[in-house]
């Protein structure tokens, strides 16, 4: 329990909510009762829902086993053990300061030996004195096991006290949830329609159209581990608030079960009919709930039941408005049904069209009754519960025993029709919020047809599209060609289907329109700023002018002859001039050589000064005189060498020393840390960058404080990283790489000793680097002793792994509750979208996240935030190049152009695919530019950039239509002589799109004139073949190569001409 704690604002917030609504409605749905008894047992792993454990949760945020809890008028008696009651002593004290109203909440603590009848006994004699007449309050219907349970039902039996159920109580003050309970469920119904959408849909499709023999429940088995695992649905919620509702319900094949609590067969999934699943999802305890339908080859009467349940389903929703009786929704059902002449489905209805939700799956209280029902009469009068606010209720329709005829597969013939969603009613004129609506169910997107083999072999016929984009119209016209036999449905005979590549290019066409406006106005904002940074010479981090080495001539050393001497702790050098020894300080002195003689008897040392328009002390003083430089020679070649190795070694330390003086001086001043009260650890981690120092490096701990992370080691070296300071915070488990990784970017810089650094990395390696002692001979792979090392180094992945979790899950929460107005959530990076690049020397795998791209396993570290990026231009993207280049240009124009060099041509479609989602505009050119120029020109002039296109230059596609176009209106154009006509033909072979035939066009033209006279020889063909060789060879130049020709690509301009130029050199 160390790691459990409630939220006491909402304990109280919802125990004042209690008395009000008990007090209010006593003599109502509370039935009278003037003390309250809800009695928790000892827990279970059964899935099960009972109005006290939904109780337990809804106050206290957990199940607290093995307790009974007593209302009175005043006060809260609480039995539980020592450990539940420290648990609950804020909530203790919260109370007694009147936070919660009038009520007090007082424990009674059970010891572990005493079966605890004498407590119960005073929890009895408790009610006797609070009420002259007590009526006691129960949850008889709630079914619990344990000690405690036994003794306590014992005791009220005995107690003569009146008794009773105050369910209908319970299930209205849970009925209409708050804010925070909303987005709970929210986030499970959330879960359930990304489940349905991004994982049943797709396995149902491959099922069927491989043609595998899968069980329903093995489907259903599948699914549930999907639900409990978010991240595979690409859905970021905590996997563990994530669960099961009920078991997921897969169906068809002619037999179906409608019921909530129906298991799914054993029997494999039919590929032919109706396919009804069904999900029901948990988050934080509150449920959701889906269902859909998906047909296999509709006929017309399906497709008519189809959308007469859907359109029913839809009145249902619009009728539960507040206020009204829960029978107003099976009235609006059933009255829809008959409008659409689809009257003989409503005897098939089941005998409600949905329910409340909420802690519980199905709330009894308030069930959605069809008219004639037996629940339909006492629904509907006077005092029954109605529709408010804030309720959550299941709309399901669902009909079983429908018959296709037409149906040649016997399996087929049967079927049943079920539509579920997740209905939040909203107050005021609003339409009510379907949670659930990111899975589609209109006709068209849950209709499929079979393609029929060219041989005729109908019934190995598979799925072959989905109707992607097709009104009910086509889904009419495919169902008369479904009653004939099978209907071969082509996606070229639907002109609304748009492949992925065509709605791609739509997406980046509006991202074109909205990069461009933002970057007008982000950069014409920009224009008063401050410009770049002026350069710097000499020191760094203090001003040349302003140091002195000697304050006056009496703290010079006293000098016993004239030599050239150097003072380190003056921080000058003595040189002699004029029989005057002279200092100059070492900041001074650019640099210093020495030469010796032919003879080596004799050595001269030359010193160099810093100088230059851009030197500090030169913009000072415009009119002073410099000293370049001063020789000196010496026949002392030992002291000559010495001398000018003391100032360099002099000059490189005091340097290295004003540097880390200015990378301190730009740090931003860090909180100090402060240790909270439960503090997270985890232990034996290695950091990346190391500390400095000698000597064996050492592991450390990692803890979590209340505002920051403070790393430590046995060897007394410590880190702290502030909360606020850390702006992505990337957690990476070990997969396919040794070590498991906690990786910080911050926001501003801080000092690892002495180095600056935005990344700060922990990690643990998971597997041991080892030596085979076995001779190195070939092992074989079924060795026991390979197979135990391999089972150990998985354990150990996995409890490091698991470790690491714990620990972001911990800290997440507490980021949650303690530190919400930072935003930081823990970003893992999707291996599956990742791919293979060069950021930096050597060629890494690059992953997204959902904020950064990151390589986070050598160093140096790439972190790049997706807000940060302007566009993305892909180069050297060719059918003949094995890989191509990525350049990443920032919306601070300023910072230099990231290149990422080397990645595979496979992954192309996959990056494109992924910039797209993200909402980043990206381009593609054949070959690399030179972008210093191209910004340049766009902050001299963003406006005329926007004018001209804005970013539209890069699009390759564009400009080439254009060039052909021009390419176009020149063929017709007057000539002079031969020879003109010949050198227009080269001009336009020289603007061909592909660089790499210029050379064998040069060669065809100058060999022009004989091949129309007379037929090649020998040597010629030879050279033509060589020249051909040669084209070819570029698709096969290796990447050093590339590289090469890559730096000696001619660069392009930006905004205005300079765009259009850089287009035209590109090509």
């Amino acid at each position: 329990m160390a790691d459990v704690s409630i939220d006491v604002q909402q304990f109280c917030r919802r125990l004042k909510r209690l008395y009000d609504c008990w007090t209010s409605q006593q003599d109502g749905v509370w039935s009278g009762a003037n003390v309250l008894a809800v009695a928790v047992g000892a827990p279970s792993e059964d899935l099960r829902y009972l109005k006290s454990s939904s109780l337990h949760l809804w106050l206290f945020g957990y199940e607290l086993p093995e307790t009974v809890m007593l209302f009175t008028r005043a006060r809260v008696l609480v039995l539980t053990s020592q450990k539940k009651a420290s648990l609950l002593q804020p909530a203790v004290e919260a109370c007694a300061r009147g936070e919660a109203g009038s009520a007090r909440v007082e424990m009674l603590v059970k010891p572990k030996a005493d079966d605890g009848a004498g407590l119960c006994g005073q929890l009895l004699d408790a009610a006797r004195e609070a009420e002259a007449h007590p009526v006691l309050g129960q949850l008889p219907k709630d079914k619990h096991t344990g000690k405690l349970i036994e003794v306590w039902n014992a005791a009220v039996a005995n107690s003569g006290l009146q008794q009773v159920d105050v369910n209908g109580g319970v299930a209205d003050l849970l009925a209409c949830k708050d804010a925070n309970e909303i987005l709970n469920v929210k986030k499970a119904a959330l879960l359930a329609a990304k489940a349905m959408q991004n994982w049943v849909v797709p396995k149902v499709e491959d099922v069927v159209d491989s043609g595998k023999k899968t069980k329903h429940s093995k489907l259903s088995e599948m699914c549930e581990e999907v639900i409990t695992d978010p991240t595979k649905v690409q859905v970021k919620l905590k996997a563990e608030n994530c669960d099961i509702a009920y078991p997921p319900s897969f169906q068809s094949g002619g037999l179906y079960d409608l019921r909530v609590n129906a298991p799914s067969s054993d029997a494999p999934l039919h590929d032919d009919g109706v396919i009804v699943v069904s999900l029901g999802t948990r988050y934080s305890s509150y449920c959701a709930n889906i269902s859909r339908s998906y047909i296999i080859n509709p006929s017309k009467e399906q497709t008519a039941q189809y959308n007469a349940l859907l359109a029913a389903q839809e009145a249902a929703i619009a009728a539960l408005r507040p206020g009204a009786p829960l029978t107003a929704a099976g009235e609006a059902v059933v009255n829809k049904l008959k409008s659409m002449g689809q009257e003989a489905l409503v005897p098939l209805l089941s005998r409600n069209v949905g329910f409340g939700m909420g802690l519980e799956f199905r709330e009894g209280t308030h069930v959605l009754p069809l008219p004639g029902s037996g629940k339909a009469a006492a629904a509907g009068e006077d005092g029954a519960p109605r529709v408010r606010p804030g309720m959550v209720f299941n709309v399901c329709l669902g009909v079983v025993g429908l018959s296709n005829s037409e149906a040649k597969d016997p399996k087929a013939r049967n079927y049943a029709l079920q539509i579920a969603d997740t209905i939040i009613v909203v107050d005021g004129d609003r339409p009510n919020e379907v949670a659930t609506t990111s899975a589609p169910k209109n006709f068209d997107k849950v209709t499929y047809t079979i393609q029929e083999d060219e041989e005729g072999a109908g019934a190995d016929g598979r799925l072959e599209d989905v109707t992607n984009g097709a009104g009910p119209n086509r889904g009419s016209a495919g169902a008369g060609a479904a009653a004939g036999g099978f209907k071969k449905a082509l996606r070229s005979d639907d002109p609304t289907f748009k492949s992925a590549e065509q709605l791609r290019k739509e997406k980046q066409e509006e991202l074109l329109k909205k990069k461009n406006e933002e970057t007008l106005q982000r950069l014409t904002a920009q224009a008063g700023g401050a410009g770049g940074a002026a350069g710097t010479s000499g020191a760094v981090g203090r001003k040349i002018s302003e140091t002195q080495a000697y304050r006056s001539v009496t703290e010079m050393p006293i000098a016993r002859d004239l030599r050239v001497q150097v003072d380190s702790k003056a921080e000058a050098v003595l040189l002699p001039i004029y029989g005057v020894l002279v200092p100059f300080h070492i900041t001074t002195i650019r640099n210093v050589t020495t030469t010796n003689d032919a003879g080596g008897d004799a050595a001269l040392v030359r010193v160099t000064f810093n100088l230059g328009p851009s030197y500090e002390p030169n913009q000072r003083f415009p009119n002073a005189i410099f000293l370049k430089e001063l020789s000196f020679k010496s026949t002392d070649v030992k002291h000559a060498n010495k001398v000018a190795l003391d100032i360099k070694l002099l000059r490189s330390s005091i340097a290295q020393r004003d540097k880390e003086r200015a990378e301190r001086a730009t740090l931003v001043a860090q909180e100090k840390l402060v240790r909270g009260k439960k503090v997270f650890k985890l232990p034996d981690l290695w950091m990346r960058p190391a500390f400095p120092g000698k000597g064996r490096k050492v592991p450390g701990s990692l803890e979590a404080h209340a505002n920051g992370f403070r790393y430590q080691t046995p060897k007394g070296e410590v880190l702290d990283v502030m909360y606020r300071n850390i702006k992505h915070a990337l957690f990476q488990p070990a997969e396919n790489e040794m070590i498991t990784i906690l990786h910080m970017h911050l926001h501003n810089p801080i000092m690892v000793g002495n180095k600056k650094t935005k990344d700060v990395q922990f990690y643990t390696e998971v597997m041991d680097v080892v030596q085979t002692l076995d001779g190195g001979g070939r092992r074989n792979m079924y060795d026991p002793d390979e197979l135990e090392d391999e089972q150990r180094e998985r354990e150990r992945r996995n409890k490091i792994n698991n470790e690491f979790q714990q620990f972001v899950k911990r800290v997440q929460e507490m980021w949650s509750k303690d530190c919400p107005d930072l935003s930081l959530e823990w970003d893992i990076p999707f291996r599956e979208l990742g791919f293979s690049g060069v950021p930096h020397r050597s060629t890494v795998f690059m992953m997204p996240s959902v904020n950064c791209l990151v390589e986070l396993t050598e160093m140096p570290f790439s972190v790049i935030t997706l807000a940060d990026i302007e566009i993305v231009n892909l180069e050297r993207v060719g059918f003949n190049l094995k890989n191509f280049d990525m350049a990443i240009v920032f919306k601070d124009f300023t910072r230099d152009v990231l290149r990422i060099d080397a990645i595979p041509s496979k992954s192309l479609e996959g990056i494109k695919g992924w910039l797209t989602d993200m909402g980043i505009k990206y381009y593609e050119s054949k070959l690399n530019l030179q972008w210093k120029p191209i910004l340049k020109n766009i902050l001299a002039d963003p406006v005329g950039f926007v004018e001209q296109g804005g970013w539209d230059f890069l699009d390759m596609e564009k400009s080439d239509d254009e060039e052909e176009e021009a390419e176009a209106s020149e063929e017709y154009a007057p000539s002079g002589d031969g020879d003109d006509d010949d050198e227009s033909e080269s001009d336009d072979e020289d603007d061909s799109d592909d660089a790499s035939l210029e050379e064998e066009e040069d060669d065809d033209e100058e060999y022009g004139d004989e091949d129309e006279s007379e037929g090649k020889d020998w040597d010629e063909l030879e050279e033509e073949a060589r020249n051909a060789d040669k084209a070819r060879s570029y698709s096969d130049d290796s990447d050093d190569e590339r590289r090469g020709k890559k730096r000696k690509a001619p660069g392009a301009g930006g905004g205005g001409a300079g765009a259009a130029a850089a287009a035209k050199r590109r090509r």
